[in-house]
């Protein structure tokens, strides 16, 4: 949940996580974010991105996430990542092709600790900040705030905010609603002419915005469509997408099945073959690969390849 901003910025809380999920769908294409999600972007300086608002372990950010997370005593995976905290404090980059520790993240995703950790440090590193910042400038409405909050979670904010200036004056000057069409439209030339390809393909956020501004949605009052998606209370209130909190493993036989069995004892269980060694991504989700690497375990074990963990398989793998 956001933090209550500072005078100058009055958001609702419905306008705060409104902002929020607009960053959201930039970042992992989620209204809630993926707290799951896993990402290497081809020539990204900040390489291994992880979390709901996508933090980075070249920022140094992502340790600093994973550092909270583990000083958690009620942590459910605190201990296991501990081991590798030193590595991402070290901004060791052979982590962007570790799929044990990918995996292991993913899991992590499943923990409520987890996600309210994620939850607090993007507020604090991020949301708080841009708050901040919008309203040293006067900037008060929930759009022009989640304009700013995006240049504080991807990048380019002091940058843009100075070219802004230098044509159009302060925001007083200016007026709000001008000012933020100014700052939009610098921040997309920047980006279409950066010499980064991976900067260059995010010109639909400002595209986005833009609409945004067109429809006059300086409220952002809801609904609101962005990219396609729907930003309402029922999306707001939903379970963050590719969490799960059962069943628990071992409660049921796991196999290939229609529709796909998917659940909390399919990850455990995805994370138990990879720590074993097997090409896997622990999305939860029991498919094709995950029957592969079930018969592959059950071979190495001399037991009948049959893809099927029933209970005694699932306790002996997850351990």
């Amino acid at each position: 949940m956001a933090m209550s901003p500072p005078v100058g910025a009055q958001l609702t809380s419905t306008q705060a996580r409104s902002a929020q999920a607009i960053v959201n769908l930039f970042e992992t294409g989620s209204v809630l974010g993926d707290y799951g999600q896993v990402t290497l972007i081809p020539g990204d300086t900040g390489h291994l991105t992880y979390g709901r608002s996508q933090t980075t372990l070249g920022s140094g950010n992502l340790a600093a996430l994973l550092q909270r997370y583990c000083a958690n005593l009620g942590a459910r995976f605190g201990a296991r990542l501990a081991q590798s905290l030193p590595r991402f404090v070290q901004r060791d980059l052979s982590l962007d092709t570790d799929n044990k520790i990918h995996n292991l993240l993913r899991a992590c995703a499943d923990d409520p600790v987890m996600r309210e950790t994620q939850d607090a440090f993007f507020d604090d590193a991020y949301w708080r900040p841009a708050l901040a910042a919008a309203s040293r400038l006067g900037i008060i409405s929930p759009l022009g705030v989640a304009v700013v909050y995006d240049s504080a979670v991807h990048g380019s904010w002091a940058l843009i905010r100075d070219r802004t200036i230098a044509v159009l004056g302060d925001v007083a000057k200016a007026g709000e609603p001008a000012w933020i069409q100014g700052y939009v439209s610098a921040r997309r030339q920047w980006m279409a002419t950066h010499k980064r390809a991976d900067i260059r393909a995010t010109v639909y956020r400002m595209d986005a915005f833009q609409r945004l501004i067109d429809q006059g949605f300086w409220g952002l009052e809801l609904p609101l469509v962005v990219r396609g998606q729907e930003i309402s209370t029922a999306t707001l209130a939903a379970v963050p997408p590719g969490c799960y909190d059962g069943p628990l493993p071992g409660s049921r036989v796991l196999s290939l099945q229609s529709p796909l069995a998917r659940g909390l004892d399919v990850r455990r269980l995805q994370l138990g073959l990879s720590d074993l060694g097997a090409d896997i991504k622990a999305d939860g989700v029991f498919g094709q690969a995950s029957l592969r690497c079930v018969k592959d375990y059950q071979a190495r074990s001399g037991l009948p390849a049959t893809g099927v963990a029933d209970v005694a398989l699932i306790a002996k793998i997850v351990g």
